[in-house]
């Protein structure tokens, strides 16, 4: 915590004030904004970290590799805001912003991305990201977002915020199709279009290859797809994965 006094401490003085200028006139109180960062680059996260830590108002509490940390750190440090990079290994950005949200930690979450189209701005928002900034943005941006959040304000940096207005305007959808799918069956979606066989990722989530299958029906039914490279098509398209 900051204080900055403008007067020295006077009992008498202060006896005479009324309460509102005691509050404005002789003390400014400034609590630094707490803040996790997540992203999986070294360099990113420690780049980010110097430009936050080098401003008084914020404080970087704990700094995370991937969406499950993410997730973890951010219950157990309770940041005001927490600053996601929307592709980091494990799960998706968009999932960890989604179970931050629902965990009732009371964190706002910033999603970080280098990407500006409208289907990862919706995505983001969608799973609960009260601000959306691209990673081209100048620091002193991010910072205006960070400091929006902590007051309860959205924030969209000006190179994707038209896609909301023009979503709006032209009648584009504002629901993800991913958006009715499970947490298993959007990280399902998300290694078949990273090319992986059925036999490959019942060996990574440690499910049969017949519950692999299972999921890949279910995923085109919902999806409204009979192959799977449509499946693929509708992953990167939703910005589920990176071409």
């Amino acid at each position: 915590m900051f204080i900055r006094s403008y007067y020295p401490w006077n009992p008498e003085l202060w006896a005479t004030l009324p309460l509102r200028s005691m509050r404005l006139a002789l003390w400014e109180v400034r609590v630094p904004t707490r803040v996790l960062l997540a992203d999986d680059h070294d360099m990113v996260r420690e780049a980010l970290r110097r430009v936050l830590d080098s401003r008084g108002e914020v404080s970087v509490v704990a700094e995370a590799r991937d969406g499950r940390e993410a997730v973890a750190l951010t219950k157990q440090h309770r940041p005001d805001v927490a600053v996601i990079d929307l592709w980091m290994p494990g799960i998706s950005g968009e999932e960890a912003i989604r179970q931050i949200v629902e965990s009732g930690c009371g964190t706002k979450v910033l999603a970080l991305s280098m990407h500006e189209d409208w289907a990862r701005v919706r995505s983001a928002l969608q799973a609960g990201a009260l601000g959306y900034v691209v990673k081209s943005a100048a620091a002193a941006e991010l910072i205006e977002a960070i400091q929006a959040l902590r007051a309860g304000r959205a924030y969209l940096s000006p190179a994707v915020a038209h896609h909301v207005v023009e979503a709006v305007g032209h009648g584009q959808p504002t629901r993800s199709p991913l958006a009715q799918l499970t947490e298993r069956e959007r990280e399902v979606l998300a290694l078949i279009a990273d090319g992986l066989s059925s036999k490959e990722i019942a060996a990574q989530l440690g499910h049969s290859p017949k519950t692999a299958e299972t999921h890949r029906a279910s995923l085109m039914r919902k999806l409204g797809v009979h192959k799977t490279s449509s499946l693929v098509r509708i992953a990167i398209r939703e910005g589920l994965v990176v071409p």
